[in-house]
Protein backbone atom coordinates (compact mmCIF):
# COMPACT_ATOMS: atom_id res chain seq x y z
CA UNK A 1 0.00 0.00 0.00
CA UNK A 2 1.46 3.43 -1.07
CA UNK A 3 0.06 6.95 -0.11
CA UNK A 4 0.83 10.40 -2.04
CA UNK A 5 -0.46 13.63 -1.71
CA UNK A 6 -3.04 14.92 -3.32
CA UNK A 7 -4.41 18.52 -2.09
CA UNK A 8 -3.88 20.79 1.04
CA UNK A 9 -7.23 22.64 1.79
CA UNK A 10 -7.63 26.25 3.32
CA UNK A 11 -10.88 27.98 4.09
CA UNK A 12 -11.63 31.35 2.26
CA UNK A 13 -13.81 34.21 3.10
CA UNK A 14 -13.49 36.05 -0.22
CA UNK A 15 -13.28 33.34 -3.19
CA UNK A 16 -12.91 35.68 -5.85
CA UNK A 17 -10.02 37.77 -3.82
CA UNK A 18 -8.65 34.51 -2.84
CA UNK A 19 -7.85 33.31 -6.42
CA UNK A 20 -6.81 36.73 -7.71
CA UNK A 21 -4.09 36.47 -4.89
CA UNK A 22 -2.87 33.05 -5.50
CA UNK A 23 -2.83 33.50 -9.75
CA UNK A 24 -1.11 37.25 -8.96
CA UNK A 25 1.82 35.98 -6.19
CA UNK A 26 1.90 32.75 -7.07
CA UNK A 27 0.57 31.75 -10.72
CA UNK A 28 -1.95 28.79 -9.50
CA UNK A 29 -4.34 28.52 -11.78
CA UNK A 30 -7.93 26.79 -11.32
CA UNK A 31 -7.95 23.02 -12.54
CA UNK A 32 -11.99 22.49 -11.44
CA UNK A 33 -14.55 23.67 -9.22
CA UNK A 34 -17.15 21.66 -7.30
CA UNK A 35 -20.73 23.84 -6.60
CA UNK A 36 -22.88 22.91 -4.07
CA UNK A 37 -26.52 22.43 -5.43
CA UNK A 38 -28.11 24.62 -2.70
CA UNK A 39 -24.95 27.28 -3.42
CA UNK A 40 -24.19 26.63 0.32
CA UNK A 41 -20.29 26.34 -1.00
CA UNK A 42 -17.76 26.47 -3.42
CA UNK A 43 -14.55 24.28 -4.18
CA UNK A 44 -12.05 25.58 -6.28
CA UNK A 45 -8.57 23.20 -7.03
CA UNK A 46 -5.67 25.39 -8.02
CA UNK A 47 -2.85 24.07 -9.73
CA UNK A 48 1.05 25.01 -10.62
CA UNK A 49 0.80 23.63 -14.16
CA UNK A 50 3.92 21.46 -12.81
CA UNK A 51 3.16 18.90 -10.29
CA UNK A 52 0.26 17.28 -9.71
CA UNK A 53 -0.13 18.39 -5.15
CA UNK A 54 -3.34 20.54 -5.95
CA UNK A 55 -4.35 23.67 -3.04
CA UNK A 56 -8.11 23.04 -2.52
CA UNK A 57 -10.01 26.48 -1.32
CA UNK A 58 -13.44 25.95 -0.01
CA UNK A 59 -15.76 29.31 0.84
CA UNK A 60 -18.52 28.54 2.88
CA UNK A 61 -21.72 30.86 2.29
CA UNK A 62 -23.08 30.66 5.71
CA UNK A 63 -19.68 31.71 7.00
CA UNK A 64 -19.18 35.15 8.27
CA UNK A 65 -16.41 35.92 10.47
CA UNK A 66 -12.61 35.39 10.36
CA UNK A 67 -11.28 31.71 10.51
CA UNK A 68 -8.77 31.00 13.64
CA UNK A 69 -5.77 29.93 12.62
CA UNK A 70 -4.64 29.44 16.08
CA UNK A 71 -0.84 30.22 16.51
CA UNK A 72 -0.83 29.30 12.62
CA UNK A 73 1.90 27.06 12.98
CA UNK A 74 1.08 25.11 9.17
CA UNK A 75 1.98 26.66 6.08
CA UNK A 76 2.72 25.38 1.85
CA UNK A 77 5.85 26.38 1.09
CA UNK A 78 6.65 26.92 -2.95
CA UNK A 79 10.02 26.36 -4.68
CA UNK A 80 10.62 29.35 -7.22
CA UNK A 81 13.29 29.41 -9.77
CA UNK A 82 13.73 33.50 -9.61
CA UNK A 83 14.00 34.22 -5.69
CA UNK A 84 14.76 37.62 -5.89
CA UNK A 85 12.51 38.43 -8.61
CA UNK A 86 9.92 36.44 -6.41
CA UNK A 87 10.65 38.59 -3.19
CA UNK A 88 10.61 41.86 -5.80
CA UNK A 89 6.73 41.05 -6.45
CA UNK A 90 5.81 39.99 -2.94
CA UNK A 91 7.31 43.17 -1.36
CA UNK A 92 5.25 45.41 -4.25
CA UNK A 93 1.96 43.76 -3.45
CA UNK A 94 2.85 43.87 0.50
CA UNK A 95 2.17 40.43 1.33
CA UNK A 96 5.72 39.36 3.11
CA UNK A 97 5.00 38.69 6.49
CA UNK A 98 7.96 36.80 7.79
CA UNK A 99 11.61 37.01 6.44
CA UNK A 100 14.54 34.92 7.36
CA UNK A 101 17.51 36.02 5.28
CA UNK A 102 19.75 33.66 7.46
CA UNK A 103 18.03 30.33 6.26
CA UNK A 104 17.48 32.07 2.79
CA UNK A 105 13.59 31.96 3.33
CA UNK A 106 10.69 34.12 3.52
CA UNK A 107 6.81 34.12 4.08
CA UNK A 108 3.94 35.99 2.45
CA UNK A 109 0.28 36.03 3.83
CA UNK A 110 -2.79 35.28 1.88
CA UNK A 111 -5.99 37.31 1.92
CA UNK A 112 -7.32 34.81 5.02
CA UNK A 113 -3.67 35.15 7.00
CA UNK A 114 -2.60 31.68 5.56
CA UNK A 115 1.30 31.95 5.56
CA UNK A 116 2.97 30.57 2.62
CA UNK A 117 6.96 29.88 2.18
CA UNK A 118 8.71 30.84 -0.69
CA UNK A 119 12.25 28.95 -1.11
CA UNK A 120 15.07 29.36 -3.58
CA UNK A 121 15.59 26.37 -6.30
CA UNK A 122 18.60 24.38 -5.52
Amino acid sequence: MQFSFAHNNFNVRDLDRSLSFYKEALGLTESSRINAPDGSFIIVYLTDGVTPHLLELTWLRDWDKPYNLGDNEFHLAFRVDDFDAAHAKHKEMDCICFENPAMGIYFISDPDGYWLEVIPAK
